[in-house]
């Protein structure tokens, strides 16, 4: 079980880091309504432009705390459940738009991998 959650941990980590730090100002098929950049993606969501930070500085906490806890494992189950909620909330935005389900995807994936990390954190 070690190593699939090692393996999860570090998938969701990069794919973290890659949204909020590589592609944030970059158009992708996924992003909510008809955004293109995080920033219009929060508006189309309708919410204010200081919660992108929050999420973003939350998000971006995940995924460093997803590959320190290859080291300090207490790290890991807080960070995985607050991925599980940030998801929680990332969908419930795409239903918010009436976005297609093709958007949502990335959110279901991360969402899944944060799940898979929480019962695997559990069991260990």
């Amino acid at each position: 079980m070690g190593t699939i959650l090692a393996i999860c941990q570090i998938v969701a980590a990069l794919g973290l880091l890659n949204v909020w730090l590589l592609r944030f100002s970059q158009g992708t098929p996924y992003r909510g309504g008809e955004a293109h950049s995080m920033r219009e993606e929060f508006q189309a969501y309708g919410l204010p432009a200081w919660f992108t930070w929050v999420i973003g500085a939350l998000k971006i906490g995940v995924a460093i705390s997803f590959i320190a806890g290859l080291w300090i494992s207490a790290l890991v189950l807080p960070a995985a459940l607050l991925l599980s909620v940030l998801m929680l909330g990332a969908l419930a935005m795409h239903v918010k738009v009436h976005d297609p389900l093709k958007k949502s995807l990335p959110a279901v994936g991360m969402l899944t991998l944060a799940l898979i990390i929480v019962w695997a954190s559990l069991g260990n």
